[in-house]
């Protein structure tokens, strides 16, 4: 098996719920997706780091730094960010809070961020683009230029066909039907 269809597993066995559930963006679904289950642990962030750092290089993205709307980015940006940690383009690892912070520098964005930073935002299941979006607002409101939107779940409801919609091209790691053909009884 490859490190893909490793992921692949982790999420069906780990993060995947079949049911009634209310996303995020308040649609009704069958599938739930819990990735910080995978995403926080350490053999989810051994599989994660690898190959989001390749899927960024396949995108062809020279960025500075990754990171998106906490906390669903967030272990999955740090794990990039220390995948990188031995290539000649190591990235730093940032985080987009939901709102500034109402004392010291008043930050939005949070981390080694710099304006001026080349940014692939991250996004842990992207159903609506909504979260991705705010993300990438914030960016580009602080001086950074977004290169794309990584996720590690696509819930194929048209998150992405929005982004792109958007001018902003994304791709992700995992489809959901990848994670769902894989759900034990």
């Amino acid at each position: 098996m490859t490190r893909r269809d490793d992921l692949i597993a982790l999420l069906a066995a780990r993060s995947a719920k079949l049911g009634t559930f209310t996303l995020a963006s308040g649609r009704q679904s069958s599938l739930y997706i819990d990735a910080r289950l995978t995403t926080m642990s350490p053999d989810g962030m051994t599989l994660i780091g690898p190959l989001g750092l390749s899927a960024i290089g396949d995108a062809g993205w020279l960025a500075d730094a990754v990171g998106g709307l906490t906390m669903g980015a967030d272990p999955m940006a740090v794990a990039i960010s220390y995948a990188s940690a031995a290539t000649d383009r190591p990235l730093r690892a940032f985080t987009v809070r939901k709102e500034a912070k109402q004392h010291g520098a008043g930050k939005l964005i949070e981390g080694p961020f710099r304006n001026g930073d080349r940014v692939v935002v991250i996004e842990d299941t992207i159903t609506t683009g909504g979260s991705a979006l705010k993300a990438i607002d914030a960016v580009r409101a602080a001086g950074g230029t977004v290169l794309g939107v990584l996720a590690l779940v696509d819930r194929e409801e048209g998150g992405v066909d929005a982004l792109r919609s958007a001018g902003v091209q994304a791709v992700s790691l995992v489809r959901a039907a990848e994670v769902v053909a894989r759900i034990g009884p």
